[in-house]
């Protein structure tokens, strides 16, 4: 058998080139950072000015609790997993990456979790619901959020407040007028809208154990509710008036219940008594009692 050595040759320089390619495209993305230090750190949050719960200041802090900002760190000691791990454990980050760049520059990306509705409810909870139905801790965050008040626990929230806050919120009209929820004991529905001074009541939600299914049935029932409310609002109390009715119920099908808004009469208040003058006459009565008098002796 003939061995060809002119193929093993091509082979083996072929493999030698290989390696050195790949040798050298490491070297390139990972230089050497034993001398080099963090120059900058860039932290993009994305919506910051829209969520407003996350701050670079914020993200500074809490790696600088955990002493691991990297700014004027060796590049080398910087382990931009660990910077990942401590980001996550917040409560208010959706997801984070970070990276480092061959100038030493150290960049976190972060995206927020979105809040959308702020739930008081009657045991003195203060918590955020955010648009995947999760639970997020009260915080500073001041925004024009919706506030659902009442007899809401954790488990009606995700279920029930969650996919009802979704619809509203995905409509840029209702998302503006109604400002508040409030469950009622018997877990009725009242809507508290922005204009007007009247209380929309929408029934109860559908109920399901399964959740595909009841998010399908509390979204198709809200839309009808609000549609119906949207023509109420064209054609009724544009013409009525926005404040003469205070509570307006769409728990039936077929009607509008509305109870008007009963304005209580003016109560009339006496003057009081001029007690200044009173004195002052007294007085007069008794001067010209003194000047008989005096007359009566004198005579």
């Amino acid at each position: 058998m003939h061995f060809n050595w002119k193929k093993a040759l091509i082979v083996i320089l072929d493999l030698a080139l290989a390696v050195y390619l790949v040798l050298a495209m490491t070297s390139f993305n990972k230089p050497d950072e034993t001398a080099k230090l963090c120059t900058k750190v860039s932290i993009n949050i994305a919506d910051e000015n829209t969520n407003g719960f996350l701050s670079a200041k914020e993200i500074k802090r809490i790696l600088e609790k955990n002493k691991l900002y990297p700014l004027e760190k060796h590049m080398q000691n910087i382990n931009p997993r660990d910077i990942e791990d401590v980001l996550k454990t917040s409560s208010f980050v959706n997801t984070v990456q970070c990276y480092k760049t061959q100038n030493g520059h150290v960049c976190i990306q972060i995206t927020q979790r979105l809040p959308v509705v702020r739930i008081m409810n009657v045991k003195g909870e203060n918590y955020y619901l955010d648009d995947e139905g999760g639970i997020m801790p009260n915080s500073k965050y001041t925004s024009d959020l919706i506030i659902a008040t009442g007899y809401i626990n954790q488990g009606f929230a995700k279920s029930y407040l969650a996919p009802l806050t979704e619809v509203l919120m995905a409509n840029e009209f209702w998302k503006n007028q109604i400002v508040q929820i409030n469950i009622l004991p018997d877990l009725g529905v009242e809507l508290v809208p922005r204009v007007g001074e009247h209380i929309i009541f929408i029934g109860y939600l559908p109920q399901s154990k399964d959740d595909a299914t009841r998010k399908v049935l509390i979204t198709d029932y809200i839309n009808k509710k609000l549609e119906r409310l949207e023509k109420f609002y064209q054609y009724g109390l544009n013409t009525a008036g926005w404040n003469k009715y205070h509570y307006i119920s769409l728990e039936f099908d077929n009607q509008i219940i509305c109870k008007k808004t009963v304005k209580s009469m003016p109560v009339y208040t006496p003057p009081a008594p001029k007690t200044e003058e009173k004195k002052d006459s007294t007085a007069t009565i008794k001067k010209d009692t003194i000047k008989q008098d005096n007359n009566k002796k004198t005579v």
